[in-house]
C-alpha cells in the first residue's frame, strides 16, 4: 500500500514538472506562420502533411491536440452524438508540450512524433497516464493495468500521442448475438458519420468513427474476425488486419490467442503503413510474435503506384455471390480498374474448400472456448480489479447485478455468448476444431488458392473479406471501394440503420502469412488510381468545423 501511495506522490510531482516544462515548451516553441501557409484540412489531412507542419512550426503537437479535442467536442456528445470516443487522455497537452519542446532540442524521433493517436478501449495504456481499459464495460472500470500494451510502448518511444480511447462494441462484438455494433455500457450506442444513425459496424467501431471525420490522425483497432475490416469497411477507410504475430497482442483485452491481431485504422494507405512500421515487432510477452521474420520492413517503402503492374490477383467468386448487388457491381467495375493497371484478374479463382469454409462452425467452437480461458488470464494479470470479477462467470454475475448499466432494454439485454462460452471447455473436440480451422484458413483454403492459379494476393469485397483469413491468421487490407447510392431506402434505426444512401464499402487484398509489404503496395496503387474515399464526405451535421486556423495563435 505504501507503494502505491508513493507512487501517486511522485506522479503529482511528475505532473507538476510536467506544467513548468509546457510553460517552458510554449515559450520555445514559438510559431512562424508565413501569410501564405495554408492550414491542412483537418478532415482529411495525411501524417505526412501534420510532420511537414509541424517540422516547419506552422503549428505544434500541443495544437494538433487543442483542435483534435475541439473536433471530438463538436460531435462526440454534442450534434449528431456519433459516441466515438469514450475518454480522451488528460495528459495529452503536457506530452505533446515534452514532445514539442524535444523536437527543438533533438529533432523527431519518427514520423510520428507529435502525431496524436487514438486506441481502441481495449488497448491497455498505463493507469498513471489517467484512461480507463475497460472493453466498454463497467466491469473494468478503474482496473489498474500493469503497464502499456505492448503496441502502446512502440508508439510512445515512436513519440505519438495517445489522444484518447475510442469506443467499440461492448467486449470486442463477443457479448451476445443480438447486441448492435457499436454499443458498450461505458460509451453508450455509437454510429456511422456517414448514415445519420448508421451502422458502424465493429467492434472498433469508435476507431473506425473517429478516424474517418479527422478526429484523431489515425486509430488502432483489433480484430478477431472483421473487427478492423468492417468498420473500415463502414466508415470509408482503409485498415490493415495484420497476421496474427506480426504486432503484439500484449496488454489487449482478448477473445482468442489464436485469432486476435492489433492493426490501423485510417484514411490513407500511406498512413496505414506509418503506423504499422511502428507497432509491427516482436514482443517477449506475446509468444506469438517470436515466430516473424526478423527484420520489421519499412512499410512505407511500400508505396508504389505500379505495383499492381505484372501481378496475378485472383476473385473467389463464390464468397460472395448473395452479397450486396450495389457492392458487386462496384467490385466488378474495380476488377477494369486493377487490370488497365496492369494486373492479371483470375475470375474466377474459387477455395477449394468453399462450401466446407461456410459449413464449418469450427470458427466458433475456438472463440468460445479460448473467450473463457483467455479473458481469465487477462483479468489475472491486472493489478487491481475494484469490481472484484476475476472469470467470465463473474463477468455474466455482474452484468446482471448491474442491468440498469450493462443490459439496458430493448436493444443491449443479450449475454449469449458469454453464457455459451462459460459452458465451454477447452477439450478434444476444440483441438480438432483448432486443427480444422487452419487445414480449411491456410492449407486448403488461401494457400491452397494462392498456389493454384499462380496467385500474388486474392482480391474480394471488404464486407466478406475477413472470414478466411481470420482462422488462417492471415493479414487483410482494406481499401475504399464506394458508396450505396442515394436511390436506396434508408432503413429503420433498431437503434442503429443496416442500409442507407451514401454508406460506405470498400474492396480488400488477403494474402498469405507476413504478405503486408506486397498488400500494401497493391492498395495503395489501388488507391492512388481512384482516390475513392472523397468522392463522398461524411453528412453536414457529423464533420466537426474546428481547424488548425481556429487554434494556432488563439
Amino acid at each position: 500500500m505504501q507503494h502505491i501511495e508513493l507512487k501517486y506522490l511522485l506522479l503529482i510531482a511528475l505532473q507538476f514538472l510536467v506544467v513548468a516544462l509546457l510553460c517552458r515548451a510554449e515559450a520555445q516553441t514559438e510559431i512562424h506562420v508565413p501569410q501564405t501557409v495554408a492550414f491542412p484540412d483537418l478532415y482529411e489531412v495525411s501524417i505526412a502533411e501534420l510532420q511537414d507542419g509541424l517540422q516547419n512550426r506552422h503549428f505544434t503537437g500541443v495544437d494538433l491536440v487543442k483542435a483534435y479535442f475541439a473536433r471530438i467536442e463538436e460531435v462526440n456528445l454534442r450534434g449528431p452524438t456519433l459516441r466515438a470516443i469514450i475518454e480522451t487522455n488528460p495528459n495529452a497537452l503536457a506530452q505533446a508540450a515534452v514532445l514539442d519542446n524535444e523536437r527543438i532540442l533533438k529533432g523527431p524521433r519518427s514520423p510520428l512524433h507529435g502525431i496524436p493517436i487514438l486506441v481502441k478501449d481495449t488497448i491497455a495504456t498505463m493507469h498513471s497516464e489517467g484512461m480507463n481499459t475497460t472493453a466498454g464495460s463497467f466491469a473494468l472500470l478503474d482496473s489498474v493495468v500493469p503497464r502499456d500494451a505492448g503496441v502502446v510502448a512502440k508508439l510512445r518511444a515512436s513519440g505519438a500521442i495517445i489522444l484518447g480511447k475510442a469506443s467499440l462494441s461492448e467486449w470486442g462484438e463477443y457479448r451476445g448475438k443480438n447486441v448492435p455494433s457499436g454499443f458498450s455500457a461505458r460509451g453508450g450506442q455509437s454510429s456511422s458519420p456517414y448514415v445519420p444513425l448508421g451502422d458502424p459496424s465493429g467492434s472498433s467501431s469508435g476507431s473506425g468513427i473517429a478516424t474517418a471525420i479527422g478526429l484523431a490522425a489515425g486509430s488502432l483497432g483489433s480484430e478477431t474476425d472483421g473487427s478492423i475490416i468492417l468498420p473500415c469497411n463502414n466508415n470509408n477507410l482503409v485498415g490493415i488486419k495484420p497476421t496474427v504475430g506480426l504486432t503484439s497482442r500484449a496488454g489487449v483485452i482478448p477473445i482468442s490467442v489464436h485469432q486476435d491481431s492489433v492493426g490501423p485504422m485510417c484514411r490513407s494507405v500511406a498512413d496505414a503503413a506509418a503506423i504499422l512500421t511502428v507497432i509491427a515487432g516482436k514482443d517477449p510477452l506475446d509468444d506469438y510474435t517470436l515466430v516473424q521474420p526478423p527484420t520489421v520492413p519499412d512499410y512505407s517503402k511500400a508505396l508504389n503506384k505500379t505495383a499492381l503492374k505484372g501481378a496475378r490477383l485472383g476473385v473467389p467468386r463464390a464468397l460472395f455471390a448473395r452479397e450486396n448487388q450495389n457492392i458487386v457491381a462496384a467490385f466488378n467495375a474495380s476488377l477494369e480498374t486493377i487490370h488497365q493497371l496492369g494486373a492479371t484478374i483470375v475470375d474466377p479463382a474459387e477455395f477449394p474448400d468453399t462450401a466446407e469454409l461456410e459449413a464449418s462452425n469450427n470458427e466458433t467452437v475456438v472463440m468460445l472456448a479460448d473467450l473463457k480461458v483467455d479473458l481469465a488470464t487477462y483479468i489475472a494479470g491486472l493489478v487491481e480489479v475494484p469490481t472484484g470479477v476475476k472469470t467470465l462467470a463473474d463477468l455474466i454475475a455482474f452484468n446482471v447485478a448491474h442491468a440498469d448499466e450493462e443490459l439496458v432494454p430493448p436493444f443491449w439485454t443479450d449475454q449469449s455468448i458469454f453464457i455459451a462460452s462459460e459452458n465451454t471447455t477447452q477439450d478434444q473436440a476444440y483441438f480438432d476444431a483448432l486443427a480444422a480451422d487452419k487445414d480449411l484458413g491456410q492449407t486448403r483454403g488461401i494457400d491452397a488458392t494462392l498456389k493454384k492459379f499462380n496467385l500474388d494476393a486474392i482480391i474480394i469485397p471488404s464486407y466478406v473479406a475477413s472470414g478466411p483469413a481470420a482462422i488462417a491468421g492471415y493479414p487483410v487490407i482494406t481499401v475504399p471501394l464506394g458508396f450505396q447510392p442515394t436511390s436506396v431506402a434508408l432503413s429503420p434505426a433498431e437503434p442503429i440503420r443496416t442500409m442507407g444512401p451514401n454508406m460506405p464499402f470498400g474492396i480488400a487484398f488477403v494474402g498469405t502469412a507476413f504478405s503486408e509489404f506486397q498488400l500494401i503496395s497493391f492498395a495503395f496503387a489501388y488507391e492512388q488510381a481512384t482516390h475513392n474515399r472523397l468522392k463522398q464526405l461524411a453528412y453536414t451535421a457529423a464533420i466537426p468545423n474546428t481547424q488548425l486556423k481556429d487554434v494556432v495563435g488563439h
